[in-house]
């Protein structure tokens, strides 16, 4: 495929779904990412559509928000290894909140199976995934309908908030920074989400890689109120990726990443498992009473759960801890 056709496709599939991965565009014009980042490049230059981390846009997608649509269509793999892992930090009989969103709703798909659950959930997709699960409970809030990504937004959905105590929320946005933390494009959306973060105990946000170093128009929940990121495999070219999760990392953020095979470093067909042990740029800070002396890192799930102690406690995946 020629330069200029590879560059018509990508400006059709960014047109029609307002938002793409690099990963997504290599794949469907067959072609290596690093050509795919210079035709987006040319484009970018040409005014056709705007870039951002692991991704293009259309002009202007600083405030632009894609609809379920579209957003269902990108980054499936990854939606779905980040639900998987998010799944095994709920435990039985736990009462959380789950925000709107395509990944958030690949999540409740997987909570069906836990039993005796309460779910408090903005989003009618979340609520429709956990609809025939007999033994979890779902508490719907109360508001405005936005069609865009069904969900209910408004007073009626914050005041339904009030006075609620979980342990904890599961939540996904537009963009992911250590500087502002997790943001979206819609005010309405964004304020029932700072509802729900008041209601937890501890804040989990659930972002794949195209998320992290993009700053969207309003804040959602700042950096030092996340507990704990799940997040897939950045490609191994992207520094800035993991640049970000090191930042993140530095202010107390544990960092879960769902990836390759840890033996091989390979994923199976239709398999994703827990990363193997992914370096991390910058200079890491030296840990007293453990061995090795390392900072902030990344640690593969199998090796947490060898170390679960046989009182019950839920095995640990991969994570990142500020000391």
């Amino acid at each position: 495929m020629f330069a200029a056709e590879r560059r018509q496709l990508i400006l059709e599939m960014v047109r029609a779904n307002g938002a793409v991965s690099l990963r997504e565009l290599a794949r469907v014009v067959q072609t290596s990412e690093v050509t795919v980042r210079r035709d987006v490049r040319a484009l970018e230059a040409e005014g056709l559509l705007d870039r951002r981390h692991g991704g293009a846009v259309l002009p202007g997608g600083f405030t632009r928000e894609s609809g379920f649509p579209q957003k269902s269509h990108l980054s499936t793999a990854e939606k779905t290894a980040i639900a998987d892992l998010a799944a095994s930090l709920v435990g039985e009989g736990e009462a959380i909140v789950v925000g709107a969103g395509t990944t958030t709703q690949e999540l409740a798909r997987r909570l069906a199976r836990v039993p005796g659950l309460t779910v408090v959930t903005n989003s009618l997709l979340v609520a429709q995934a956990l609809a025939h699960a007999n033994r979890v409970e779902v508490v719907m809030t109360g508001g405005t309908l936005r069609g865009s990504n069904y969900a209910l937004v408004g007073s009626g959905a914050e005041q339904s908030l009030q006075g609620l105590r979980v342990s904890r929320a599961f939540l996904s946005g537009s963009g992911l920074t250590a500087e502002r933390g997790l943001s979206t494009s819609n005010m309405l959306s964004a304020s029932v989400d700072r509802a729900l973060v008041q209601a937890a105990a501890e804040v989990v946000v659930l972002a794949d890689h195209t998320k992290l170093g993009a700053d969207t128009m309003f804040q959602t929940v700042p950096t030092e109120l996340i507990t704990r990121l799940v997040t897939d495999e950045p490609p191994l070219h992207d520094e800035r990726a993991a640049a970000e999760l090191q930042a993140l990392a530095d202010q107390g953020v544990e960092v879960t990443v769902a990836g390759p095979d840890a033996e091989t470093g390979e994923a199976p067909p239709g398999d994703r498992r827990p990363r193997r042990d992914m370096p991390l740029p910058g200079q890491r800070r030296t840990t007293t009473g453990r061995a090795g002396g390392l900072g902030p890192q990344l640690r593969s799930a199998s090796s947490l759960s060898d170390q679960t102690s046989s009182s019950g406690d839920r095995a640990r995946v991969a994570d990142l801890r500020r000391r």
